[in-house]
């Protein structure tokens, strides 16, 4: 099967060829027909398989075959919106629109948070028949009434399940609502969670409900390895890992955004080129941090989950979780990141004792078996002297304290310098001796003398 069989717009169809695509993926293939008759569709596959391009050409094409080339901005109403869940992924996703709409004559444009609400009205203004938002900020302009959605005939919600787990649920209702006009409805994932299927029921009709891969399955193409750390050592084996593995470009995934600054801060004392991207930071330095990662200059990208959905990278050869991700599925869209478009990958997470539950949480949801491998000098209960390079800051060391752990510095000195009970053990070190004599008891004479002095109430 080829894409010139699908039933694409000639303008849609020469965009595909120009960028290098002959061969339609499996969701591609099972999907485009499906919405060119105009059916209501809930779509799951694997992260990195094709699925923006899966809903972007047959919407183009259903827009193209009754497209107005009319000057006038009352002509060009909003005929497709598309919801994503950050800002990153609604800016790819309005790339790939941009690049397939390419000479069709169709208008576009990408509205989300993080940058000044004004700067997007004049192009809103000029009419646009395609567009790309994030739910905050497209309700913000329907508050200033610099959209109008009432003309929405399909309504895309892309990685359904993240903007569910981000409390966009009731902004996401109000959306549906005001698409009065709405005669087609496109739902789509990496993993189906029962709040989609909910979702779906409540605004979808009679869904076609296609799933070319294994229900929350990882991406076979991605090697996936997890190294047991106690937490205060892990920013001292990221280093170690990076450097044996050469890793000329790798994403690293923390929960919270003071952990991911803290990462980026201590591998930039290291000696890797490195930024962070996360919420609180502004969009031009989110923008600024991964155009760069793209491009080369910057060979380790500190992310808080931010990046795990739609961040798509040329061949990424590698990513980290430095802390396991709260949710399971979160895991396979950060692996995700790397082994796009059948290109092959490595995931590296560290365990550390204290996230056993998400560790078995992301087992039972792949249903497989993920041994942890030790890494000698870093796992529990091997020693190794410590490069400097990868010794913790010289300021925690001083004020006994890491932000990751309320063990702090005694927990390095313990790896560092002592043995593990298990290596005591094993070493067949005599215990202390239990059968000793007890020292007697001190004579009542003496024992007086210890006796504090009695005042005399007289």
């Amino acid at each position: 099967m080829t894409f010139a069989s699908l039933g694409l717009a000639p303008e849609v169809l020469k965009a595909v060829v120009e960028q290098g695509y002959e061969t339609p993926t499996a969701i591609q293939a099972e999907a485009i027909p499906v919405i060119l008759e105009g059916k209501d569709v809930l779509g799951a596959a694997q992260t990195g398989t094709g699925k923006t391009a899966a809903f972007t050409l047959p919407i183009l094409t259903r827009i193209i075959r009754h497209a107005n080339h009319s000057a006038s901005p009352a002509r060009h109403p909003i005929r497709a919106l598309i919801l994503t869940p950050t800002r990153e992924l609604a800016d790819q996703v309005y790339a790939n629109v941009a690049t397939y709409s390419k000479g069709s004559g169709l208008r576009s444009h990408v509205v989300y948070g993080g940058v000044d609400i004004k700067a997007q009205i004049p192009a809103l203004r000029e009419g646009i028949e395609v567009l790309v938002a994030t739910p905050g900020r497209l309700l913000d302009h329907i508050q200033q009434k610099s959209i109008n959605l009432s003309q929405v005939e399909i309504l895309v919600l892309d990685e359904a399940d993240r903007m569910l787990d981000m409390g966009f649920i009731l902004d996401i209702q109000n959306i549906f609502n005001l698409c009065t006009n709405r005669k087609q409805t496109l739902l789509f994932s990496a993993t189906f969670a029962p709040e989609i299927l909910k979702l779906s029921k409540q605004f979808m009709h009679e869904p076609v409900k296609i799933e070319v891969a294994r229900k929350n399955s990882a991406n076979e193409s991605v090697k996936q390895e997890l190294h047991p750390v106690e937490t205060a050592r892990k920013r001292a084996l990221l280093a170690h890992l990076i450097r044996v593995h050469q890793m000329t470009q790798v994403i690293v995934f923390c929960r919270t955004k003071i952990g991911t600054d803290q990462v980026a801060r201590d591998l930039k004392r290291a000696g890797f080129s490195c930024e962070a991207i996360h919420g609180d930071r502004d969009q031009r330095s989110r923008t600024e941090a991964l155009t760069k990662f793209k491009a080369g200059e910057i060979q380790v990208l500190v992310a808080t989950d931010v990046a795990a959905r739609g961040l798509d990278v040329t061949d990424l050869p590698f990513v980290v979780n430095y802390e396991l991700p709260t949710t399971p599925e979160d895991y396979v869209h950060r692996i995700g990141r790397t082994g796009r478009a059948g290109a092959t990958g490595v995931a590296i997470s560290l365990v550390a004792p204290e996230e056993g539950k998400s560790y078995e949480g992301i087992k039972k949801l792949l249903n497989r078996e993920m041994p942890l491998i030790p890494v000698h000098g870093f796992s529990p209960g091997t020693i190794q002297v410590i490069d400097e390079r990868e010794r913790p800051p010289r300021a925690e060391r001083r004020h006994h304290t890491d932000p990751t752990t309320d063990k702090g510095v005694k927990e390095y000195k313990q790896l560092e310098r002592m043995p593990s009970r298990a290596q005591r053990e094993a070493s067949e070190v005599p215990a202390f001796p239990s059968n000793l004599p007890k020292l007697p008891k001190r004579p009542p004479q003496i024992a007086a003398l210890f006796q504090p002095p009695q005042r005399n109430k007289s």
